[in-house]
């Protein structure tokens, strides 16, 4: 066996268990985000994800490209990983300025995206360079 092979199984191991992933980078243009829900959709039933949860992870994704869309700098790049237990959604932008949870007024017409992934997600936050707002789902494996 070539030290190559020795480590490989080793390697493969050390791994976070992902079941399945996809990332894009998305043009800072407000219509991808049509783009990118319909993109989500299929993943979701491409995976097996029930409806209940997989309909709150695309709201939940639509709110976090458009917030990237809106303020942050630069492509916005999406990561979403299935783990089978876990479906871990990230949304990147340039914008040092992390999005922060805000108090939006019955008359605003804007403002509610966090408090929305707030509700819907296991957990979210945003990294310490504010680059990252990231959001969790728990989800049963449903998928192939």
């Amino acid at each position: 066996m070539s030290p190559a092979t020795a480590l490989a199984p080793i390697a493969a191991e050390a791994r976070p268990k992902v079941k399945r992933a996809f990332e894009v980078a998305i043009t800072p243009d407000p219509v991808r985000v049509a783009h990118i829900r319909r993109i989500i959709s299929a993943y979701m039933r491409f995976w097996g994800v029930p409806t209940s949860p997989a309909d709150d992870v695309v709201l939940a994704v639509s709110e976090l490209v458009t917030n990237g869309v809106e303020h942050g700098r630069g492509d916005v790049d999406l990561r979403v990983r299935h783990t089978g237990v876990e479906l871990c959604v990230d949304v990147i932008d340039e914008n040092p300025a992390p999005a922060r949870l805000r108090t939006a007024e019955a008359h605003d017409v804007c403002g509610r995206g966090l408090f929305l992934v707030s509700v819907l997600a296991h957990a979210w936050g945003v990294s310490n360079n504010g680059r990252t707002t990231w959001a969790t789902f728990r989800i049963v494996d449903g998928g192939p």
